[in-house]
């Protein structure tokens, strides 16, 4: 959610399988229940939504599970050092390991 169309496109190139929440029709579902879809769907969400982020700690605060939340300030991680990443963690983890998790790019 709210990333640039060329990080979608080089993580499939890279055979990451990325499903945008444009392409899910879920892009005008308010915070909560973008959330909440991505869970129904095992989907990790990745974003650069501040709003998204504080979701996140909520449901974290409140101890309610959900799909995982990697989220890269637009002012800090390049778009290629967002690919490098995202392609990284889509290479070595499942989304299963991303449950009720918050964490923040870049990754060195």
């Amino acid at each position: 959610m709210h990333l640039p169309r060329a990080v979608t496109t080089a993580l499939r190139l890279r055979g990451i399988d990325v499903l945008t929440a444009q392409e899910d029709a879920s892009d005008t579902l308010d915070d909560a229940l973008l959330l909440l879809r991505a869970t129904f769907l095992g989907r990790v969400l990745v974003s650069q939504d501040d709003d998204l982020l504080r979701e996140g700690h909520r449901m974290q605060r409140e101890g309610l599970e959900f799909a995982g939340i990697i989220y890269a300030h637009q002012l800090i991680v390049s778009v290629g050092q967002l690919i490098e990443d995202l392609s990284l963690i889509g290479l070595v983890t499942m989304a299963k390991e991303w449950t009720s998790r918050v964490e923040h790019l870049p990754l060195r």
